[in-house]
Formats: C-alpha cells, structure tokens, sequence
C-alpha cells in the first residue's frame, strides 16, 4: 500500500509537471487574451502536489485512512487535467492534433475536486463520519461525482475552457445537470459537511478535538482570505487575478491538506493552540497599528501639510507603540480565550508578591504546592528542602 501510494503520487506529479512544461511553451500573451495566467496555472499545480503530497504519506502510513486515498485521487485527476490544459492550449498555437478531445477531458477533470473535499471533511479525521447516521451524506458524495461529470461532460456547445472547440460529445438537454442538478446538491452537502464538523467538534475530546482545531483553523484562514479579497476587489479596485493575490490564496489553501495530515499523522498536534493565539494576537496587532498610521498621516498631513514630515512621525509613534500595544493584546487575547493561562499568570504574580513578605517556612511550601497544583495541575506534589 505504502508503494501504491507513492507510485500514485509520483504518476500526478508527472502529469502536472508535463502539463505545466507544455503550458510554458506558449506565449504570454496568447494566455492572457484567453483570460489565463501561466503564473496563476502553475500555482494551481503547485496547490494539486501539495494535497497529493499530503494524501501520499496519510495513505503510506494509514492506508486504512480514506482521507489519504481521497487526496491521492484529486491529485491524480487534477494531473490529468494539467497535462490536458496545457496540450490543448500549445495545439491551439501549434495546431497539434486531438486538442477537441483534450479541451473535452480538460473540461470536466477541473470541476470533480469539490465532491473529494466534502467527503474528506464528512470523514476528518479517523476515516469516519460523526456518528452512524452521517453515513447517508457521504454516501451522497458519489451521485453528485456524477451529476458534475456528466454536465460537464455531455454539455452540448462551445467548451467553456476553450469556446472555439465544440464538446465532441455534447447531448442536447444534458446542460441541466450543471444548475439543475449539481449546485444544489452541492450546496447542501457543503452545509452538510460544516455542521458534521461543529457535532465533531462538540462531541471531541482529546486528540480528536485538536485535530478539529487544525482543520478549523485552516479553514478560518482561507475564509479571511476570501472575505479580504472581495472587499479589496470590490471597494477598492484591486485586481483580484494578480500574482500577489494568487500567491496568498495558494498559501490558505495550501493551509487545508497541510492541518489535515498535521492532524491525521500528529505531528506537533497539540502546538495548534499557540499558533491559534499567535495569529489572534498578531492579526489584531499588525490591524491597529495599520490604523493608528493611517489615521496619523491623514491628522499630521491635514494639521501640516502633506510631506515627508507626516510619515516620519506617524511612523515613529507605531514604532513606539508596537511593545505595548502587543502586550495589551496578548493580556485581553489570553482573558478572553486562554483563560487558564492568563488565571495562572495571575496566581503567579500574586505568589510573587507574597513571597517577597512571608517568613515561615511551612506556610511557605504550603503556598508552592498551592500554587503548582493551581497551575500546572499535575497528579502529585512533593517539595524537598536540604
């Protein structure tokens, strides 16, 4: 199993890797009036090698875990999806033969990866569904597998990827599959797998509900990401198809199969609740400070002018309240959802302050093992004194 594993890994890679070769061959600009990016395509297959990846080493050392077998298929269908991308966009340059045919397999290899996620969150992280019941939504996975290539597949008319081919294939009336058919059955299962999440989550305890954490996390971030990006794209113009904004959106979901094998494999499991902190603590942060400048550089700017000036002391007031400003945060992040860290901070400090007044020996260890049992909570507490 461990060989098959890697053996389907290393086929998805060759794929995606002839796929994007072939794709570097035609020109920038023929992309671009095609409304494709070879920069933006080659981080999709990096994306696609990153889950197939993960799948490799879930399926090589839990070959019993579907979660890993999953991943390994959506690389390999993706693969072919790359390698059929990019022929057909060098025979439309070129003029190589078959490019009908592999524009039609481009077309419905690129929508099957929804129908392989929700089954991965359905199943997170042990394989199986929350409880017995849940077993009917997964198994609902398989038609919609269908509904979506059979849409694609047979939809009569021009190919969406490439509108100057035809679908060889297409059947009159089978468009209906695509709206009619898929979308709600996707949607709902998307619902579906979010609520399987939260009674996870619930029911969790332990180990499983640090895996869940990762995978909440992970999910979090490609959220912000998207809710960031429709913002700036829609109040501030920004382009929403440039490198920048490619290479953040393929590091948050990059994030996804990262925190599944994280979670599945438990490698450094249970560090999730400090970089849950962390980024609590540092996305507040770096947002106040942003703020506090903005708002410095339109005060001085509107009290002085607009010059040099204004920026130089907007910045040197942020310099200044960068250490207290992330100590506050770092006290209000802790009271509000690290509780038991920020009571043992204080029960610290407060052992501190009465340590420096107490005289007697005996109330003195009786106050440590107090304040030890309070706070790291360990079984047993002896003190030993020369």
């Amino acid at each position: 199993m461990r060989r098959l594993a890697w053996a389907i890994f290393g086929m998805s890679a060759a794929l995606t890797a002839t796929g994007v070769a072939l794709l570097a061959q035609v020109p920038g600009e023929v992309l671009e009036r095609a409304d494709n990016s070879f920069a933006l395509s080659a981080l999709f297959a990096a994306i696609l090698l990153v889950f197939g990846l993960v799948g490799a080493l879930v399926a090589s050392r839990l070959p019993a875990n579907p979660i890993g077998w999953l991943f390994l298929t959506l690389a390999l269908i993706e693969g072919v999806f790359e390698l059929a991308f990019g022929y057909t966009h060098l025979g439309l340059q070129e003029g190589l033969p078959g490019i009908t045919w592999t524009a039609w397999v481009a077309d419905w290899t690129s929508p099957l990866s929804p129908p392989f996620l929700i089954a991965v969150l359905l199943l997170f992280p042990d394989g199986r569904p929350p409880t017995p019941r849940w077993r009917w939504v997964v198994l609902l996975c398989a038609p919609l597998l269908v509904f979506t290539f059979v849409g694609y597949a047979l939809a009569p008319g021009p190919i969406d990827e490439f509108p100057s081919l035809t679908n060889p294939v297409g059947v009159t009336g089978a468009g209906w599959l695509l709206n009619g058919g898929s979308d709600p059955v996707s949607f709902a299962l998307v619902v579906a797998a979010a609520a399987s999440l939260v009674v996870r989550f619930r029911r969790s305890h332990g180990v499983e509900r640090q895996q869940v954490k990762w995978l909440a996390y992970a999910a979090a971030m490609m959220a912000a990401f998207l809710v960031i990006s429709t913002v700036a794209v829609a109040g501030l113009g920004a382009d929403e198809d440039s490198i920048a904004a490619g290479f953040v959106f393929a590091a948050c979901i990059s994030g996804v199969p990262i925190a599944v094998g994280i979670a599945i494999l438990r490698h450094r499991l249970y560090d999730i609740d400090l970089v849950i902190r962390r980024t609590l603590v540092y996305a507040v942060l770096t947002a106040t400070l942003g703020a506090t400048y903005l708002g410095l550089v339109l005060l001085v700017g509107l009290a002085l002018g607009r010059s040099g000036f204004a920026v130089a002391v907007s910045t040197l007031a942020v310099a200044a309240l960068f250490r207290p400003a992330l100590a506050r945060i770092q006290a209000v992040v802790d009271r509000r959802f690290y509780r038991r860290r920020y009571d043992a901070a204080l029960t610290l400090e407060a052992f501190g302050s009465r340590l420096r007044d107490e005289l007697d020996l005996e109330a003195l260890v009786g106050d440590i093992r107090g304040v030890v049992s309070e706070t790291v909570q360990p079984t047993h507490v002896s003190v030993w004194l020369r």
